[in-house]
């Protein structure tokens, strides 16, 4: 899957120094092929974030143009969107979006019953043993600690097996070795097709990706190697 963004924008009316406009996000161009992993790093309130929110569909953008396989995103019906993102993308978000009503297993298994895909307790669980939390998979959210709502909410994002994934600081809350398991998980998505954005404060995040860009100021630029 491919992902293309063309001049995008994203601006908020807040009162700043010299406007009542805030740019959080400047005039940005990307491109995430099929195969890649694809890094932004950058301090907190950088507009990271935001960015991310943008290219997966959340958030749309003041100006500009966001493609999923030349499919202009923004000029479908918000339905049609969630049913496309639910297809076709792995979103990973930042904060810790476990439904409680549903043990682990049900949550990984939402985004195929959503929808009335095939999904077998078999398939769910193979990702919950990838990300070590397959003991867990009768447990409720409100049972978990941060690092294994993270676990939980990678394992749900990749159930339908997207084209496309877009993970939000996915190794918050976990200790080093688990850090590198999800990074590598991440890795062999990309080996298999998958077009991977990863945003992110792991400095080790690097080595795995084909591309790093820095983000300051809303402002996205390539890392100069």
């Amino acid at each position: 899957m491919e992902l293309k963004a063309e001049k995008i924008t994203r601006q908020y009316f807040r009162k700043t120094k010299d406007s009542n406009v805030f740019l959080a996000l400047h005039e940005t161009d990307l491109l995430l092929k099929s195969g890649t992993l694809t890094e932004i790093t950058g301090r907190s309130g950088s507009g990271k974030s935001t960015l991310l929110n943008v290219l997966a569909g959340l958030l749309t953008p003041t100006a500009g143009t966001v493609y999923w396989d030349g499919v202009d995103i923004y000029g479908l019906e918000d339905s049609e969107r969630s049913r496309l993102r639910n297809a076709s993308v792995g979103v990973i978000p930042q904060g810790q979006t476990g439904l409680h009503a549903l043990t682990v297993l049900e949550n990984v298994k939402l985004p195929c019953l959503m929808y009335g895909a095939p999904v077998s307790d078999e398939a769910a669980l193979a990702l919950l043993e990838q990300v070590g939390i397959v003991d867990l998979q009768n447990e409720y959210p409100s049972g978990l600690s941060g690092g294994e709502l993270r676990r939980l909410a990678i394992a749900r994002a990749l159930i339908r097996k997207p084209g496309m994934i877009l993970a939000d600081e996915p190794t918050g809350d976990l200790d080093d070795e688990n850090t590198r398991e999800v990074l590598t998980l991440l890795r062999k998505q990309a080996d298999l097709g998958a077009a991977v954005l990863l945003v992110t404060h792991e400095r080790e995040a690097a080595a795995y990706a084909n591309k790093v860009y820095r983000m300051n100021g809303g402002i996205l630029e390539e890392a100069q190697s």
